[in-house]
């Protein structure tokens, strides 16, 4: 009897403890869930990329109390793009120099500033990735081509981490990539112990090709590699000629823009970027997966799991412009996991997360043929059914400013301009490319409720430009060899007559001497600055001294002839396309705003349960041409928005540097204030000792703005 009682009582204790364990990881799941919704603990909000939040202690009956809390200067004044991240009471942000820092989140008081090793060293950042696990804490941010790995108390490099805290992002890229332009611009995606990387290449013929990198967040070292542009027997190598994988004229297929992941499933959504030339694809006839797709990856192996191409045979840069965002919709009566796209010409694709299965119809509509000789353009692109797309694609004479001064020269330039659509191809005559390569959808991303509500904001201008045929460069046969480079290098987007386009946000380059020095300016060309890529790979420094030469008035003596000042490499060996493109043009009226009628910008609203939206409205204003009594134009915007469950819509994204709050559900404008510079950025939130904050990067420099070196926090007042 004693033994049985003994037994019985031994399995109650075991029962009792395992509820008890039970009990404790629930509590400190339930914890770590309640801390995660106070903070913002990864890049636009977490894994899944909703730019949403929890939060609800600011909202639609108080809003109009926020008042500024802190600002933190970085110092370094430039554009910044970055989306704060807020572990605990810090907030890790990054500087317009791309270098990171670390602040108390409610109070602005400054911990640590990584200082770079050169003054100048300009590069655009997006934001930094959080890994921890015990009492290892760790920031993971790129500068340049490197990987850096930080401790998040001191902002030391963690000297077991690569080589003495830093990895090249060319690790597991082909040999070729060693002298060519590789970064990253946006935070990579954490899983487990991994980091998964986004790269950014060059977009021109001989570009290195950016392949998914996964690289274990302790050591280091490579874990696995997904080759974008497929090697011999795998899936998708037969969408491209033969070997394309080996073809030194075949670039890019990268990931620019970040992931999203299904952490629960192990699976990682990666979109990718057009292949390189971006422009003109006479060499990889084809398909060409798995360029401008959305990839949905084991996290855990880098394996393909299903793909869907957006963009077949991509020659118009129609590449994926942010990370998908991972959320639940209503189907037919089931929930379904399913991950959104959102385009830069204005699409929003929905997709069955786990299958790839497509929750809206999709049907491939026919788009017009290249008018170049060599060129194969694909007869159709995959185009859904719902949503209806959040940017116009149809324009006509009528849709020219109606308030510019220039109106007939406008309309005389369309007349002669080649438009058929989102997918017309350039050609050597004037197109009009519509809805821009800036979008439509832009880098910001769309912002995600639980409800299964999306907001994307988006740009409602048109560029116009044409390719030319390369052997027209022998024209510059007796130019010095600056000028000729210049030419070569720096005229598509600062002019040949160096006037620029400031209203693009391409400066004139006249004056340059007067402004900054020799070394500032050689710094630039070969770090990049804001949109300017670097050219540190691509031109030697003998290059560099040349170009910096002829803007500074400098004139060679010595003529060079074309074929002796290109290059050390052979004919043979150098990437060559027959067309070059003629620049990032902007169709504008004689005084800069957009040449076609308003509006310029928008943000809306799309119930993704049902493909309808919900509301539409314009993003942004044009103080001149209000006063005139033109309201509502909109305007050009960068940067996302923020939701929370205080049922508001926090975005600045717009040059007029105004920050505003909206009612989510019916856009109605509740609250707005002025940014000390444009906040180019999307915002935060997160709550400390009780207390709820919104943050904001203003770096400006974007569009003509001025530049900016602040960070913004807003509280409500009491």
């Amino acid at each position: 009897m004693r033994k049985r009682t003994y037994i019985i009582a031994s399995i109650l204790f075991i029962i009792l403890i395992g509820f008890l364990a039970w009990y404790m990881r629930r509590e400190t799941s339930h914890a770590a869930a309640n801390a995660a919704d106070k903070t913002w603990h990864s890049y636009l909000g977490g894994p899944h990329r909703n730019h949403y939040s929890s939060l609800n202690q600011i909202n639609t009956a108080n809003v109009k109390k926020l008042k500024v809390a802190w600002t933190y200067s970085t110092q370094d004044t430039g554009e910044m793009e970055t989306n704060p991240i807020i572990i605990g009471d810090t907030l890790y942000g990054m500087t317009a120099g791309a270098e990171p820092f670390a602040i108390n989140a409610a109070t602005g008081k400054k911990y640590w500033q990584r200082k770079g090793k050169k003054a100048n060293d300009l590069n655009t950042s997006r934001g930094l990735a959080y890994w921890s696990k015990g009492r290892d804490h760790r920031i993971l941010f790129t500068h340049g081509q490197w990987l850096y790995a930080l401790n998040t108390e001191t902002g030391k490099t963690i000297p077991s981490f690569g080589d003495s805290g830093r990895v090249s992002l060319k690790t597991g890229l082909d040999e070729s990539a060693g002298d060519k332009m590789v970064s990253s611009t946006t935070p990579g995606t954490i899983y487990k112990n991994l980091i998964i990387m986004p790269l950014r290449v060059s977009e021109s013929a001989g570009a290195a090709k950016g392949y998914i990198q996964a690289f274990n967040v302790k050591t280091g070292k490579l874990a696995w590699v997904f080759h974008t542009v497929p090697r011999p027997g795998k899936y998708g190598y037969s969408t491209w000629p033969k070997n394309a994988y080996k073809n030194p004229n075949i670039g890019g297929v990268n990931c620019w823009t970040g992931m999203a992941i299904d952490r629960k499933r192990g699976i990682v959504y990666v979109p990718t970027g057009s292949p390189a030339f971006d422009f003109y694809g006479g060499n990889r006839k084809g398909r060409d997966l798995f360029s401008s797709s959305l990839l949905a990856l084991n996290a855990k192996t880098g394996k393909r799991i299903w793909d869907f191409q957006f963009v077949h045979h991509d020659i118009l840069d129609r590449d994926l412009p942010a990370p998908p965002n991972l959320l639940t919709v209503t189907h037919n009566g089931k929930r379904i996991p399913a991950v959104a796209q959102i385009t830069k010409y204005g699409y929003i694709y929905l997709f069955n997360r786990v299958t790839g299965k497509p929750l809206f119809p999709i049907k491939e509509k026919s788009v017009p043929p290249s008018p170049l000789s060599g060129e194969q353009t694909w007869p159709t692109q995959p185009l859904p059914v719902k949503p209806a797309p959040f940017a116009r694609h149809t324009l006509t004479k009528n849709d020219i400013n109606p308030y510019a001064k220039n109106r007939k020269e406008l309309e005389k330039i369309f007349r002669h301009s080649r438009y058929n659509g989102p997918f017309t191809p350039l050609g050597e005559q004037s197109t009009i490319v519509f809805p821009g390569f800036d979008g439509g959808g832009e880098w910001g991303g769309a912002a995600a409720d639980p409800s299964g509500i999306l907001y994307v904001n988006s740009n409602q201008i048109a560029w116009c430009t044409n390719l030319a045929p390369t052997d027209s460069e022998k024209k510059m046969i007796h130019l010095s060899l600056g000028h000729r480079l210049f030419n070569e290098n720096c005229s598509r987007c600062h002019g040949a007559d160096l006037k620029g386009h400031p209203k693009s946000g391409f400066p004139s380059l006249a004056n340059i001497r007067k402004h900054y020095s020799k070394e500032f300016v050689t710094n630039v060309i070969s770090n990049g600055r804001g949109m300017m890529p670097s050219f540190d790979q691509k031109l030697s420094s003998k290059q560099k001294q040349a170009i910096v030469a002829f803007l500074f008035g400098e004139m060679q003596k010595k003529t060079t002839k074309v074929k002796v000042a290109r290059s050390k490499q052979s004919e043979k060996e150098k990437p060559t396309v027959p067309y070059k493109f003629m620049g990032y043009n902007k169709f504008l009226t004689e005084d800069g705003y957009p040449a076609i009628r308003p509006p310029w910008g928008t943000l809306d609203a799309i119930n993704l349960n049902t493909g309808k939206y919900v509301w539409k409205d314009t993003l942004g204003t044009h103080p001149k041409l209000a006063a005139k009594g033109i309201p509502k134009t909109g305007s050009q915007n960068y940067g996302g928005p923020l939701v929370t469950a205080g049922n508001l819509l926090f975005i600045a994204a717009t040059p007029d540097a105004m920050f505003k709050a909206f009612d989510k559900r019916n856009g109605k404008l509740l609250w707005m204030t002025r940014l000390p510079a444009a906040g180019f950025a999307t915002p935060s939130t997160y709550e400390v000792n009780g207390k709820q904050y919104v943050v904001i990067a203003c770096g400006g420099t974007k569009l003509g703005t001025p530049g900016g070196q602040s960070y913004v926090a807003f509280t409500l007042s009491k």
